[in-house]
């Protein structure tokens, strides 16, 4: 069969999985006739307060044995069907994915894409665009190519994973359908966003996947700190939501078009016409605006440590191997306009020009600054954090960074080769970290968990495993993925860049480790009661835990450099279709190094990356309190003050957004509505009012007057008139007698 025939289906399946999940939710809630409330008995969560922990980031695992226990039920056969509707769609997908990829590659070898038309969405005739009348339209229509073979494959089979995974870890939720109903829903619109053929048809995915973020992270709704975070997510995805439609917009009006086989040949072609006055560098840098919220780069990062309000299968799912890296997919998809804006940059400022006047002219500079400077960011917060899912959470802004720093080095194959590997060894950490917060009933803070080495040796072993990975330990994935970004980055000319993202891969290996030593060595530090109830997690949960970290170990081989292979990898051979050429003249110059160069690269990334595992394991080796961290904290109380709350960016925007322009500015305008503009509609209503009594009393005085005498005066010459007409005869014979006596008396005295 055809690509065309499975690409339909393969955000179906858990459309479908949505619909019947929804509905047998529905029935059953309203069947036991009391509400859904994922009370938190789950919610361990705001309990935690009082050991000075941040409640917004527990999903709150139930604190009674096995960690699952509500004081409700679940229906038990509508539970059964949705342990299997769930997962089986999500698995569906994976396959008819699987499918379309071999039917694509058979047809075009992998050098082409594939595109399939259901039907034309927005029929707008001829319209007159920046360069003349083009005839624009709107078509549903999927995608498959390369770049959306790479996303379909591991986001359908990580999610199906994550879908069995949430069998075991939500197994006695009283919200059980409602939550993979959100699933679901969720995994159709990710795979809208990677399948759409053009801007529009990923924008609905885009808002679809927002949309799916804040119903999942608020899941816990009767909590506060849930709700809020769901809140906080949606409102932090639309601002940057606005860039995107900027962007959307932009390029309509440039192209005609919204189409990504057509925009991309239009603007190799001819790239000087789009580039001129800059318009395709502010199209991109409106596109990454959207890409910064829903990716959460500077400044808008600050929802997803908070989204760990979520039960931790979402935290795998949407922010570690998915939504989050919808925004990298979607700087990676339009690399053809990057790479242009680069290239006028260069010809209008020259190699030499200053930072600010690339951050001006250059998106793709725009993209490297933001993304280096948020990797090291969040990974100076992850340092001092004591929530397991909080470390995980700024580890995943800070490799989000990563990812963008490589794509803005022009290195977008090294940037969706971070997107690849991340997900198999984040998704597992983010998996893992659930097993051990089911092991102790809901705890997540580091400080009270220690010891579970042989206690739990499957969540052990494969958060080990991950946590190699992640830190940059040669022959792993992220090693390979990493080292492709920092290597890029030195020779695509941003040596301050590189040094920075080299430091942060050293704190990265720090603070995994931290979290490794803290949480299965040395001694429990929890209660007696709390250590007889750990326990290993079900097969359900361990088995998907081991098949992620076997993508952990040998995910990476795809791209092994090629001054090591000496000839292109498979990974830089399979995305190559993606990036067409430029015109003559706009290609950028390729910047080469020398094998001694690369060598020493790698070298230095591995020596940093061993400094920061060797600095982890001996700080946090002894009893706790842990002395070396202690005397750090004491010697520098300002900065591990800043640290640990998270340099108070929470705290600022509280302060400038909601405290002063929302309810400060808000206040203001209430007094400029009240006092000026009540004031003047007032004014003039008793300027009015005034007016009309004036004009009432001269209505009256003057024109009612003069009416009325008029009217007086000629009803008495009426009646005066009446009384002469009396109707008899005699009188009015007697009338003319006067009259002609009185006609003769004129005329004598005249003559």
């Amino acid at each position: 069969m055809k690509a065309e025939t499975f690409l339909p289906w393969i955000p179906l399946f858990p459309f479908i999985g949505f619909l019947i999940n929804g509905l047998l939710y529905l029935v059953s809630h309203s069947k036991m006739g009391d509400k859904d409330a994922p009370k938190g008995s789950h919610g361990h969560g705001e309990g935690h307060d009082s050991h000075g922990h941040d409640a917004a980031s527990h999903d709150g695992h139930d604190s009674h044995g096995g960690g699952h226990g509500h004081g409700g039920h679940v229906d038990i056969p509508f539970k059964a069907v949705h342990s299997l509707v769930g997962p089986i769609a999500s698995g569906l997908s994976c396959l008819f994915s699987l499918l379309a990829i071999l039917a694509w590659w058979q047809e075009t070898g992998g050098h082409h894409e594939i595109v399939v038309k259901l039907w034309t969405w927005v029929p707008a005739g001829e319209n007159l665009t920046w360069f003349g009348a083009k005839t624009l339209e709107f078509d549903v229509a999927f995608r498959i190519d390369p770049l959306t073979a790479l996303m379909i494959g591991f986001v359908s089979f990580i999610g199906t994973l994550i879908h069995v995974y949430s069998v075991g870890y939500m197994g006695h939720d009283e919200g059980y359908g409602r939550f993979f109903a959100y699933l679901n829903l969720f995994m159709f619109s990710m795979l809208v966003l990677v399948l759409g053929a053009n801007l529009g048809i990923l924008f609905v995915g885009w808002e679809g996947v927002g949309l799916c973020s804040y119903l999942l992270i608020g899941y816990y709704y009767q909590k506060d700190f849930a709700a809020d975070a769901g809140k906080k997510a949606f409102v932090m995805n639309r601002i940057g939501d606005v860039g995107f439609i900027l962007g959307l917009f932009a390029c309509t009006a440039m192209f005609g078009t919204i189409d990504f086989t057509k925009m991309f040949e239009a603007a190799a072609k001819d790239p000087g016409t789009y580039a001129a006055g800059g318009a395709v560098t502010a199209a991109c840098i409106a596109l990454f605006i959207g890409a910064c919220g829903k990716s959460a780069q500077i400044p808008l990062y600050v929802w997803l440590p908070d989204a760990m309000a979520g039960p931790t299968p979402v935290s795998a799912l949407i922010h570690a191997a998915t939504m989050v890296t919808a925004g990298v997919y979607m700087v990676a998809r339009c690399n053809v306009l990057f790479r242009i804006s680069h290239e006028w940059a260069v010809k209008t400022l020259g190699e030499n020009a200053s930072v600010f006047a690339m951050l001006t002219h250059d998106a793709s500079y725009v993209v490297a600054v933001v993304g280096g400077v948020t990797a090291f960011f969040a990974a100076t917060i992850g340092l001092a954090q004591t929530d397991i899912k909080k470390v995980l959470a700024y580890s995943t802004v800070s490799q989000l960074g990563y990812m963008f720093l490589g794509c803005g080095s022009l290195a977008f194959g090294a940037g969706m080769f971070h997107v690849f590997t991340h997900a198999w060894f984040k998704a597992c950490l983010f998996l893992g970290s659930g097993s051990v917060i089911h092991a102790l009933s809901g705890e997540q803070e580091m400080t009270r968990m220690g010891g579970l080495k042989n206690l739990v040796p499957h969540t052990y072993r494969t958060m080990f495993i991950s946590t190699l990975a992640i830190a940059g330990v040669p022959f792993l994935s992220g090693f390979f993925s990493k080292d492709a970004i920092l290597a890029e980055t030195f020779i695509n000319g941003h040596p301050i860049l590189w040094a920075l993202a080299v430091l942060t891969a050293g704190l990265t290996a720090f603070y995994m480790f931290r979290l490794v030593k803290m949480t299965f060595y040395g001694e429990f530090r929890g209660t007696k009661e709390e250590l007889a109830h750990v326990h290993e997690s079900p097969a359900t949960m361990t088995i998907p835990l081991w098949i992620l970290a076997g993508g952990a170990i040998v995910a990476g081989y795809l791209g092994i450099p090629k001054f090591i292979l000496g000839k292109e990898n498979a990974w830089e051979k399979f995305l190559e279709p993606i990036f067409p050429p430029l015109a003559a003249g706009w290609m950028p110059e390729p910047h080469h190094a020398s094998h001694a160069l690369e060598w020493g690269l790698m070298m230095t990334s591995v020596v940093v990356a061993g400094i920061g595992i060797a600095l982890g394991w001996a700080f946090y080796s002894g009893a706790y309190p842990f002395a070396t961290p202690g005397k750090i904290a004491g010697a520098l109380p300002g900065l591990y003050r800043w640290v640990r709350n998270k340099y108070f960016v929470d705290e600022a925007y509280e302060w400038l957004f909601v405290d002063r322009l929302i309810k400060k500015f808000g206040r203001f305008l209430w007094e400029v509505d009240a006092r000026f503009v009540d004031g003047a509609v007032n004014g003039s209503r008793h300027l009015t009012v005034g007016g009309a009594h004036v004009s009432s009393w001269f209505d009256k005085v003057f024109v009612d007057g003069a009416v009325n005498g008029v009217a007086n005066v000629l009803q008495t010459a009426w009646r005066g008139h009446r009384s002469l007409q009396s109707g008899q005869t005699q009188g009015y014979a007697l009338a003319m007698t006067f009259g002609i006596f009185g006609l003769v008396c004129i005329y004598l005295i005249l003559s």
